[in-house]
């Protein structure tokens, strides 16, 4: 075989390969645009859909207990009323410390200063008017600031729900005001709404397939999407009396079952059929 012939075959090689590359090329072109294509159609409003609804719920145990409470207290001054809050506020976050709740869980919601006014019978000095020889004095009510209240709100959380009772009793005892707003909650909340949520999905999708089989058609896109979360918490009940009145007679700290939390979450799928 001759140096021409070689140089021939050669030539004609790389033709081949520079062809097969070609048409790889626009195969890969081709198919891109043909993606392209069906993305720019999936933009298009659908003309038969149906929605379905789906519902997911969970139970959890409450891990966190809150409540507030008050200290009230009436002087003749503001600063006499200011350190007679302060005193027994210290009493109280002593014995909250004591019983394992952290400083960062105490924490003050409110620090109001009222006066306080009484309306007082006013007797003028001089007669004002002689009747058949009797002076008569002229009298009114008078309005009379007799002292000043402090009001301090604070609110408590406590990670052992258990141990809600018992400070309630203590503080009780210590002699605060207006015990109320017990509330169990999760501290980790978007976790269970999340799994809530994957339920939900899980069960509109499932009422999707059956609907589109009972209909005879198939299921081609989502084309819309909506969710209504909801949050429960399960109702308590306490012994024990301490409420709005502060402390009682008794001594047994209140019994406080905490039960269960729901977390619900519902869904809405619309779907593209043909």
């Amino acid at each position: 075989m001759d140096t021409y012939t070689r140089e021939i075959r050669k030539i004609l090689k790389i033709g081949v390969v520079v062809l097969v590359l070609l048409g790889l090329f626009l195969l890969a072109v081709t198919m891109k645009s043909f993606k392209e294509y069906l993305l720019l159609g999936s933009d298009t409003p659908a003309m038969h859909v149906i929605t379905v609804t789906g519902e997911g719920e969970v139970f959890a145990k409450p891990d966190v207990a809150e409540f507030t409470f008050s200290i009230i207290e009436e002087r003749q001054s503001v600063a006499e009323a200011n350190n007679a809050v302060a005193e027994k506020e210290k009493q109280a976050v002593d014995m909250l410390k004591e019983k394992g709740i952290e400083e960062d869980d105490i924490k003050t919601m409110g620090y109001n200063v009222y006066p306080r006014y009484e309306y007082q019978t006013r007797t003028t000095s001089s007669p004002v008017l002689y009747n058949e020889g009797i002076a008569t004095y002229a009298q009114g009510n008078e309005r009379v600031l007799v002292g000043y209240e402090v009001r301090e709100t604070i609110q408590v959380r406590s990670n052992d729900t258990q141990k809600a009772g018992e400070l309630i009793s203590a503080l009780g005892e210590i002699g605060v005001q207006n015990l109320s707003g017990l509330t169990f909650t999760v501290d980790d909340e978007d976790s269970k709404m999340n799994e809530a949520r994957g339920k939900a999905i899980e069960d509109a999708q499932s009422k999707a397939k059956e609907l589109a089989d009972q209909l005879g058609v198939k299921l081609v896109r989502i084309v819309n999407f909506g969710e209504n979360q909801g949050y429960y918490p399960m109702a308590y009940a306490m012994k024990g009396g301490l409420g709005m009145g502060g402390a009682t007679d008794e001594s047994v700290a209140p019994t406080v079952p905490v039960g269960e939390n729901q977390f619900i979450q519902s869904v809405s799928i619309t779907y593209e059929i043909r």
